[in-house]
């Protein structure tokens, strides 16, 4: 016999949280199927561990600037075994116990195992067959992407899953790509000690975000001695005495100890009979959902990352909350107008909304105005690493539209400017608003009045 629920969500990951924290106390029935652990990719591989390692590269960074801002002579010794038993510690030595009981505080029936979407309502794993009465929430996730890389599959690479949870350090490290994983997790390394080389395809660091951005990026990476090569295509891996060398097709070879691939991420979809369910994918492997509601097909709904939409715990919360809103029969839809990212490199990179281009193929009138963060006030009072603020207004409808902030805290300065653009807050009201002096955020008071009249 099949078991009945009226949920089921396939991934315990921050969707299924998410959807779990609005179903709780509703008395509607609902099962979490998870392969791995609960909680997901985050708290054990990707962010939490990630930035306790680049929480530590920092303070190693700061103590370093101390020599210009405060100390005549500053010496270290870096504690990697400490570093890593620190990390661990929090990604809680991968043990989901926790997690796994405050899914059952609300009321979920948690299922171990791999869970097969097979029609619309119906969910296998092993020989059980789940049903779902009111819906099916898709919320698996993404894995590493490995490129097609001859000679790639015969050596010992990481991802981001063995590279956060290491507890040895490496003497130096090739890192093949350069997207907010790999610039991150880069820059740790080599405020650790490593000696690191960043790989990139494309004409820039973290092509992702606006060229300013990489521009910056590359001022840091040049003082923490990571060497970059950019435009650069890799053809062939092998293990070599060195350790793992990676030949470009220029014919330019490149060795190091370990080799970290951050390419990118590839939709978690083991065993789906999507067809049978009738959900669709993009062109890019995506399950292809309506943006407002999410739903993929009648009765199914898909959240986080799998979408396609935006690899962020934030946004899988914010889904999942959507989504467990409908299932309550509330009405619920998703804004995708100003999900803000930072990529937590030193100096931070924040941006929400538009970029430049985006605005100018877009609207028909924008303006846009920048700041060299480092020469603001408080910048200066800092020291480095400065940075670059940039705003995008659409100045037919007077609204804020876009921003990239690259400084130190621009994960909080972004904040503020996500808020207008999803609140559209008149440039004239923007440019009325007081920031504390001398705070980073002052630096957006003479930009506003920019924007707005410039």
């Amino acid at each position: 016999m099949a078991d009945e629920f009226e949920v089921v969500c396939i991934g315990a990951g921050t969707v299924s949280e998410a959807v779990a924290a609005q179903l709780e106390g509703t008395g509607i029935s609902f099962a979490v199927v998870e392969r791995e652990l609960v909680g997901g990719e985050c708290p054990y591989w990707g962010c939490i561990p990630s930035k306790v390692l680049l929480r530590s590269a920092t303070v190693l960074a700061e103590a370093g600037r101390a020599r210009a801002l405060a100390a005549s002579s500053v010496e270290w010794q870096v504690d990697f075994a400490k570093i890593a038993e620190r990390t661990n510690k929090i990604s809680a030595y991968t043990d989901d116990a926790r997690a796994a009981s405050s899914l059952a505080e609300k009321g979920a029936t948690l299922i171990r195992g791999e869970a097969h979407l097979t029609g619309p309502t119906t969910v296998t794993v092993g020989e059980r067959r789940l049903t779902a009465s009111r819906g099916i929430v898709i919320g698996t996730g993404t894995a590493a992407a490995v490129p097609p890389i001859p000679g790639l599959d015969e050596v010992p690479y990481w991802t981001n899953r063995e590279a956060v949870l290491i507890r040895e350090l490496p003497a130096s490290l090739l890192v093949l790509g350069s997207g907010p994983i790999g610039v991150e997790l880069a820059q740790a390394f080599a405020q650790f000690g490593s000696k690191v080389r960043v790989i990139e395809s494309l004409d820039r660091l973290i092509p992702g975000e606006e060229a300013a951005a990489g521009d910056e990026l590359a001022k840091a990476f040049g003082a923490d001695g990571i060497a970059v090569s950019t435009s650069t295509t890799v053809v062939a891996a092998e293990a070599t005495a060195g350790g793992i060398t990676l030949r470009a097709e220029s014919g330019e070879e490149f060795t190091a100890e370990k080799l970290l691939v951050a390419v990118g991420r590839k939709p978690k979809l083991y065993g789906f009979d999507l067809e049978a369910a009738g959900v669709r994918t993009t062109d890019r492997g995506w399950i292809a959902v309506d943006d407002a509601t999410l739903v993929a097909a009648p009765g199914i709904w898909a959240g986080g990352d799998i979408t396609g939409i935006g690899a962020f715990t934030h946004l899988s919360w914010y889904h999942g909350q959507v989504i467990g809103r409908q299932l309550k029969g509330e009405h619920a839809v998703a804004d995708h107008r100003a999900i803000p990212r930072v990529t937590y490199t030193d100096p931070e990179i924040a941006s929400v909304g538009m970029s430049e281009q985006q605005a100018r193929d877009r609207l028909a009138e924008v303006r846009v105005a920048t700041a060299d963060t480092g020469n603001g006030t408080r910048g200066y009072i800092n020291g480095p690493p400065g940075g670059v603020i940039k705003l995008v207004a659409d100045m037919r409808k007077r609204l804020l539209v876009g921003a990239l902030v690259v400084s130190p805290r621009a994960g909080e300065i972004i904040s503020e400017l996500t808020l207008a653009i999803r609140a559209e807050v008149p440039l004239e009201v923007l440019v009325d608003t007081l920031h504390p002096f001398p705070a980073f955020t002052r630096d957006l008071d003479g930009l506003f009045p920019e924007l707005a009249t410039g």
